[in-house]
């Protein structure tokens, strides 16, 4: 674990802001298309599915995992080890974004990885809420922005969640960890989501550069993304009214206008959806009454991959090659985690590749 301890999650200082100048961009993008390149190709997908998992975790083992798995191999196996070892290649990972990147490209893609820190504080507060062991949590950990992994382990240690909650006392997240009450989870973690998209927008500002404007634009894709699946959920549960729904939506969309959909009953929710630019990903499986969620919320995420490649094209010297390397990244290490964790609960293959994004 020495090695994560090298992931320091840098908060670039203030003064770095607007320092566009001494951003590296063409240095770092060639680093970080070379970085895409090595990533899992989608032929790799149905071999795994055909592995035992000491089969794939030889796989990953000769693939950019190596040394995490040979790291963690002597104290770790199965399931827990790839566990571990992806995560710890994730975070080291982001740790080599923020070490070839300088300036404000630095500033917005550390900003950007804060997620990483709402995950964390999610997964602490899940984990020590349902009394799982210290060594569970922190297989779900990932040490990411400003949380050192040691920092995480010791919050990990905590008898309870309120514990948990003083640890993070010097954090922004704070004044709102204080209304956990242990029985209002759900609604912790929808407003956790809603703080880190209002400061990575108030990072953004008003984007007036081209780099802005695509980032902003990408971020709120994703945001739009988000809410539909949000949406879903909600009006296939019968909630229609819009008190019951807008409190879950998280303000900076692209395209969709939540507290317009929010109204409407489903067929016409569905109806209004077909003016949309999501429409094409998802209208196969809308139109099937019987399709699972999870098919919708794959279909999404893939729309979201596909159009991030697409920004990155188009803008090869931006944030946007790094945003979209980023998304395909995690999407690859939860593809991994989804088939490590089937097969340790004997899930059907089919139920298995209907869970993953491959593209």
């Amino acid at each position: 674990m020495r090695l994560l301890e090298r992931f320091r999650g840098k908060k670039p200082s203030q003064s770095d802001k607007n320092k566009k100048g001494n951003s590296n961009y063409a240095y770092a993008a060639t680093r970080v298309r070379a970085m895409k390149s090595k990533l899992l190709p989608k032929e790799s997908y149905p071999r795994l599915l055909n592995m035992g998992i000491d089969e794939i975790t030889r796989f990953i083992q000769e693939s950019e995992y190596k040394n995490d798995v040979d790291e963690l191999a002597m104290k770790y196996s199965g399931g827990d080890l790839a566990e571990h070892a992806l995560n710890r290649n994730l975070a080291l990972t982001y740790d080599k974004l923020g070490r070839i990147t300088t300036g404000e490209l630095n500033y917005l893609i550390s900003a950007y990885l804060k997620r990483y820190e709402i995950w964390n504080v999610k997964t602490l507060l899940r984990g020590k809420l349902y009394n799982a062991s210290v060594e569970d949590i922190l297989e779900s950990l990932i040490a990411g922005g400003q949380f050192t992994y040691t920092f995480l382990s010791e919050l990990a240690a905590k008898a309870t969640y309120q514990e948990i909650v003083d640890g993070l006392r010097k954090t922004e997240y704070y004044p709102l960890l204080q209304k956990f009450d242990g029985t209002n989870l759900a609604y912790i973690e929808n407003e956790l989501d809603k703080v880190y998209y209002s400061s990575l927008f108030e990072v953004i500002g008003e984007p007036k550069s081209k780099d802005r404007k695509l980032f902003a634009r990408v971020v709120a894709l994703e945001v739009d993304v988000k809410n539909l699946s949000t949406l879903f959920r909600l009006k296939k549960a019968g909630l229609e009214h819009p008190d019951q729904i807008m409190p879950l939506m998280i303000e900076g969309g692209l395209d969709l206008r939540p507290e317009k959909l929010a109204v409407l009953p489903y067929d016409e929710f569905i109806n209004q959806l077909q003016k949309t630019q999501y429409w094409d990903a998802i209208s196969s499986v809308v139109i099937q009454d019987t399709a699972s969620l999870t098919a919708l919320e794959s279909r999404l995420t893939r729309y979201y991959l596909e159009s991030a490649t697409t920004f990155s094209h188009a803008s090869p010297l931006s944030i946007v090659p790094f945003m979209d390397y980023i998304i395909h990244k995690n999407n690859e290490v939860t593809n991994l985690r989804i088939i490590f964790r089937g097969k340790e609960a004997g899930l059907d293959d089919n139920l298995i590749k209907d869970q993953l994004v491959v593209i």
